[in-house]
């Protein structure tokens, strides 16, 4: 056995903090098809809810797959996977299935056959919603991901984890990384009144983090302000474009567009911590923007290892 099949058979588990922006999702998927992903994985579970980021990180885990039904609602028809395992042939070496959106034409029974002959005949098969047609199929992926406020990325046993618990795992707490995006959101289109745009976008438990490579003139308070009024006026906020959201009525540049909650209100508990903080190898300045923390927050334990 090579030394990459050893590690790909030790690994239990891993969590990223799942990022917001589609490039960076991307980016993550490529990290993981490199990192934990075996040339002998046939059958890959993904987990997570609708507009979690579950498409881009299979594109960046499979660049050129084509994903039978898309974040842009683009669905091929007839399903692949389906259509050639009613001949029997399978042409291609990797499929892709939504089993959320396939049940509303197909037997769940039936789509669980469609990818057990896949594999069984050496062919790789993709899996959004794996916790629906995991009971079905009597085994579990090779390689299973949780999209929520983390990414959870499992290689399961004999000993778990079931599908379901990653299921709740990330569906409870996806709503955090919902209500960080759109706080984030706010604070760029904020800041646009006083001329500061250019900064770096990264991630935290229960927040985000905007870089800076000189500390920006910015009263922290007047910022804050200036969103928790915004969220007190519960502006909807909707979906236009790959690239694009309204906030109320007003345009706002997103690269995730479909992460967010459906209005500022659904927000709680927004702070922006009190004042920059510095990065020690890079020297740039940081603002911590934090939802859903209590008041006693404590910063150097934002990532902690939770048990």
């Amino acid at each position: 056995m090579s030394y990459s099949a050893r590690m790909q058979k030790n690994h239990l588990y891993s969590v990223y903090l799942a990022p917001r922006g589609n490039p960076r999702m991307a980016d993550v998927g490529m990290q993981i098809a490199q990192h934990y992903m075996s040339p002998f994985d046939l059958l890959i579970g993904i987990i997570g809810v609708a507009g979690s980021g579950k498409s881009v990180l299979i594109r960046g885990m499979f660049p050129g797959l084509d994903l039978t039904n898309d974040d842009e609602g683009v669905n091929i028809r007839p399903l692949p996977l389906m259509q050639l395992h009613d001949q029997g042939f399978f042409s291609a070496h990797t499929y892709h299935v939504d089993v959320r959106f396939e049940q509303a034409f197909t037997q769940l029974h039936e789509i669980a056959e469609a990818i057990l002959d896949a594999i069984n005949m050496g062919k790789r098969v993709i899996v959004e919603h794996f916790d629906l047609i995991y009971p079905l199929l009597g085994r579990n992926a090779n390689l299973l991901i949780g999209v929520g406020e983390e990414l959870i990325i499992t290689r399961p046993s004999l000993f778990g984890p079931d599908p379901k618990d990653v299921a709740s795992i990330v569906e409870k707490s996806v709503i955090f990384r919902r209500m960080a995006h759109t706080a984030e959101d706010l604070v760029e289109y904020c800041m646009k009144d006083v001329g500061i745009s250019a900064y770096e976008h990264s991630d935290v438990r229960h927040g985000f983090l905007l870089l800076f490579n000189e500390k920006p003139n910015i009263n922290l308070k007047e910022l804050e302000h200036a969103v928790l009024e915004m969220i007190a006026q519960n502006l909807p906020v909707s979906y236009v474009d790959k690239t694009h959201i309204l906030i109320g009525d007003q345009r706002h540049y997103c690269t995730g567009p479909r992460m967010h909650v459906k209005s500022t209100g659904e927000i709680i508990n927004f702070k922006l911590h009190n004042e920059f903080l510095r990065e020690n190898y890079t020297n740039r300045y940081i603002m911590v923007g934090l939802v859903g923390t209590s008041a006693s927050y404590d910063i150097s334990d934002m990532n902690q290892i939770l048990v």
